[in-house]
């Protein structure tokens, strides 16, 4: 194969291509015939080696045996930044982790600030009235975020000394990530929906929309 050629950072989650346009490598995972990262980090492309064309031999014409490979598709973390000293600021997207849910916020755990992964993990704070948009005297805290899903969200406010207040109010903020009650990483089936694989299960959540 020829040398890789790299695009914008993925995050998890995020869909990459169909599976008729490239084959899946190291750090993705395939859904219905779409390929996804599996982690953050670099995408690369690696075209196959161009198939040799016909044979002459004599007045007999060889075709080539094989149809041409796909290119192969993967993540990898190296060309991400390292973990150094970033604060968060207003208009940042962050990627965090939840912490802990009450009715009227969730606690996460900042760890991801535009590329670069922090030196430490700052704690913020997505209101109920944050969450969404639209009808948001409907939001249930319970319905839109679990302890352990990753969420990509936007810093809105620098807030107090201890928390960074923050918004998924936006169709491509949410939850990007989410593990069933069974153990399971889920795959989103709706604004408002994830799926587990394994047992069918479907529970609610904020989800991001995808790149």
């Amino acid at each position: 194969m020829s040398a890789a050629t790299a695009t914008p950072l993925a995050i998890p989650g995020q869909p990459l291509g169909s599976t008729s346009k490239y084959q899946p490598g190291p750090g993705t995972h395939i859904h219905q015939s779409t390929l996804y990262s599996s982690l953050l980090g670099v995408v690369h492309i690696v075209q196959p080696a161009k198939a040799p064309g016909p044979v002459k031999r004599l007045n007999k014409i060889a075709p080539a045996s094989a149809p041409a490979e796909l290119p192969t598709i993967s993540v990898s973390r190296s060309g991400v930044s390292e973990k150094r000293e970033v604060l968060p600021e207003v208009g940042n997207t962050v990627l965090c982790r939840v912490v802990r849910i009450t009715p009227r916020q969730a606690v996460v755990a900042i760890l991801i600030c535009g590329d670069t992964v922090l030196d430490a993990e700052w704690q913020g704070i997505i209101r109920v009235q944050d969450v969404r948009a639209t009808e948001k005297d409907r939001v249930k805290i319970y319905e839109s975020f679990r302890p352990g899903d990753i969420v990509r969200a936007e810093v809105i406010s620098l807030g107090d000394q201890a928390n960074y207040y923050l918004s998924t109010a936006r169709n491509e903020l949410g939850v990007i990530m989410a593990t069933s009650e069974a153990g399971n990483t889920m795959f989103p089936v709706s604004w408002k929906e994830y799926q587990d694989p394994e047992t069918g299960a479907v529970e609610p959540r904020k989800v991001a929309k995808p790149y």
